[in-house]
């Protein structure tokens, strides 16, 4: 008889309902046993629409269902780190939300407990199992392009008043909450993506973080220029001020030619070469914010398999640490308006 996974969501807000639920539901191995959200009306109708037998208002309660194994860590970015040793002290599998916290205390905390327990800590940085960026390394580990000597890479919306449940009063807005704006929300996933894809980490930062358009005391609009520790130099922008349409774009600039990703409608990953040649590759619709583009992101496909296997995960809090590690850099980078050195994160 096939084994499910029992499984709780903490948290109601739009990245559960967008992204954790529908991929969940959509496993056949996982049994939805609870959800929980300050907001209890919240909470209560997305159990009675799915078939989920219980809601509460708090965590703790939460926590204390018996037969759980794994939750969910959709809370605001401050409650990240607290949330997930609570369960994880509790026996219970964590997949937390990115940033997975707002210092690296808290972090290297919950990469300790998750050691100490036995149980699985994985960060959501979901960018990596995207089609096009697993395509795109796999090209790079081809050599056919040579050595990467620089990058430009972006993550840009509108902002979360424009998907969040809440709207313009989104915790996203409020630095005791968030933290960090567009920096901690885009420009991780970014930091995440560029270290996988080089199997390289990053070294140095300059940063220059502001508030060019919205009513925040958070970042909406964040330029970071980054060395790695192998030499690869580029830049990374992560805004919430493109009120076109979103952008997820990477350029590769290498020995042999370029390799870009997300540039073009139809093809998700384009290799240009010195001698005129193309590869394009149509990889399908890339996952996004916008309403109708929440494709599955593998995030909980991946979460839920590494535990029923007991193989673990290919994205762990030691490279959740690393991404928050160059994210807390930059924000050090922008207050005293100098580069500032990375160190080697956590082993």
């Amino acid at each position: 008889m096939k084994r499910s996974l029992k499984v709780g969501l903490i948290g109601c807000g739009a990245i559960s309902q967008r992204r954790h639920l529908p991929e969940y539901l959509a496993h056949s191995a996982v049994d939805i046993v609870a959800v929980c959200d300050p907001n209890l009306a919240r909470a209560q109708a997305i159990a009675d629409s799915h078939g989920i037998p219980h809601a509460y208002e708090t965590h703790q309660e939460l926590l204390q269902h018996e037969g759980i194994e794994a939750v969910s860590v959709c809370v605001p970015n401050r409650l990240h780190s607290s949330v997930s040793i609570e369960a994880m002290k509790r026996g219970l599998h964590v997949l937390v939300e990115k940033p997975m916290a707002t210092t690296l205390e808290e972090a290297r905390m919950m990469i300790a407990t998750a050691r100490e327990q036995q149980v699985f800590l994985m960060v959501g940085h979901n960018q990596r199992l995207m089609p096009v960026h697993r395509k795109a390394k796999e090209l790079l580990q081809s050599g056919r392009l040579g050595k990467v000597l620089s990058f430009t890479t972006t993550f840009s919306h509108s902002g979360p008043e424009h998907w969040s449940v809440d709207g313009t009063n989104s915790w996203f807005f409020s630095q005791e909450h968030a933290f960090s704006g567009a920096l901690g929300d885009l420009g991780i996933h970014k930091v995440d993506l560029i270290q996988w894809l080089l199997e390289d980490r990053f070294c140095e930062v300059g940063a220059f973080c502001s508030t060019v358009h919205k009513r925040t005391n958070v970042d909406d609009h964040a330029m970071l220029l980054l060395r790695t520790a192998n030499g690869v130099a580029g830049s990374l922008t992560a805004s919430w001020t493109n009120y076109a349409q979103e952008t997820n774009a990477t350029v590769f600039y290498c020995e042999k030619g370029a390799l870009s990703i997300g540039t073009d409608l139809v093809f998700g990953v384009i290799a240009q070469y010195t001698d005129g040649s193309r590869e394009c590759y149509e990889l399908g619709a890339m996952q996004t914010n916008s309403p109708g583009q929440q494709h599955d992101s593998g995030i909980i496909r991946h979460f839920v398999d590494g535990i029923l296997s007991g193989e673990g995960h290919a994205i762990t809090g030691e490279d959740g640490y690393s991404a928050l590690q160059v994210i807390l850099a930059g924000t050090k980078s922008q207050e005293l308006k100098q580069v500032v050195d990375i160190p080697v994160a956590v082993s």
